[in-house]
């Protein structure tokens, strides 16, 4: 077990793992895969992950395009080895922190991290778990955090998933928030007022009286970190499940995965129609929505230019 060398491995999963040697001769010596991924990632990080081509890494090296194709011969390839590049081995302070729960939570800062100075690798598609040496080096560090739990191995696993997807999708607001400060040349603080101005102008106590409330109470300007709280209760319910184990609770019964394909679902016509029956329903109750707003708008200006006596 543990041997790659009998493995047929996709190129990329196979330079990654250093299984795969460059070529013997290339346009010049200094030439290699590492040039080319840092190449790429540094493109990455100053113009997002759309400005990386093999064209654009090419001149940026300044090589032709073909020279590049006999280091990484796929866009696909590159992408896997710049996010694994970029995502590197975790800190090894995380090994120091005492406790699950306490390392847990210096994992996921130390992810958060990574989507801070690379946002782009929001916009790599997920194609499978990580079959490359990083990405298993931080699976490896979150399993070591719950190692002396009563968890089972599955739910271990099911760990991993949660701490590293709450990371993703933190990073997501985190890479919107980048896209959105390179598009406009705002800051973070600057792109948080606008949208709040924005709630603050659209949203009517009519419509959406709870959303009001919460915008009148100040909620998108709140220094409070709504995804760290989130993260915290989270791991106060994996407490709480471990308490009940070690107390001599019983689990649950598994759960399968959700799928409409395994049951043959999503292809039936009939649930197909439904579906779009569903979407042409909303739709039309969007536009009855705005008919209303609308009318509720001119209704208050008429109101305003003929007030009553």
């Amino acid at each position: 077990m543990g041997d790659s060398t009998d493995l047929d491995l996709p190129r990329g999963v196979a330079l990654a793992w250093g299984v795969s040697a460059d070529p013997q001769r290339g346009p010049k010596r200094e030439m290699s895969v590492e040039k080319i991924v840092d190449a790429a990632v540094e493109l990455a990080d100053a113009e997002g992950l759309g400005a990386v081509s093999m064209a654009a890494v090419a001149t940026r090296l300044g090589y032709t395009p073909m020279s590049l194709y006999r280091y990484v011969s796929a866009k696909d390839d590159l992408m896997l080895l710049m996010q694994e590049a970029a995502t590197g081995l975790p800190p090894a302070s995380v090994r120091d922190v005492d406790g699950w729960r306490e390392r847990l939570r210096a994992i996921f800062r130390a992810m958060l991290d990574i989507y801070l100075r690379h946002s782009w690798m929001i916009d790599v598609p997920i194609t499978g778990s990580p079959t490359t040496p990083n990405s298993s080096a931080w699976m490896e560090v979150v399993l070591e955090a719950v190692d002396e739990t009563p968890l089972s191995a599955e739910e271990r696993l099911a760990v991993t998933l949660l701490v590293t997807g709450q990371a993703r999708w933190y990073g997501t607001v985190l890479a919107g928030y980048a896209a959105t400060g390179r598009a406009t040349g705002l800051t973070p603080e600057q792109i948080t007022l606008r949208k709040a101005a924005l709630f603050d102008g659209l949203i009517s106590a009519d419509e959406f009286p709870s959303l009001r409330r919460a915008i009148d109470a100040g909620v998108f300007l709140s220094p409070d970190d709504p995804f760290m709280f989130g993260f915290e209760r989270i791991l106060d319910g994996l407490a709480a499940y471990i308490d009940r184990l070690e107390a001599g609770g019983a689990r649950p019964a598994p759960a399968g995965w959700a799928t409409l394909d395994d049951a043959g679902v999503a292809s039936d016509k009939k649930y197909r129609e439904a579906q779009k029956a569903l979407r042409d329903a909303e739709k039309a109750l969007r536009d009855a929505q705005r008919h209303v707003r609308q009318t509720l708008r001119e209704a208050r200006e008429r109101a305003g230019r003929h007030p009553s006596a």
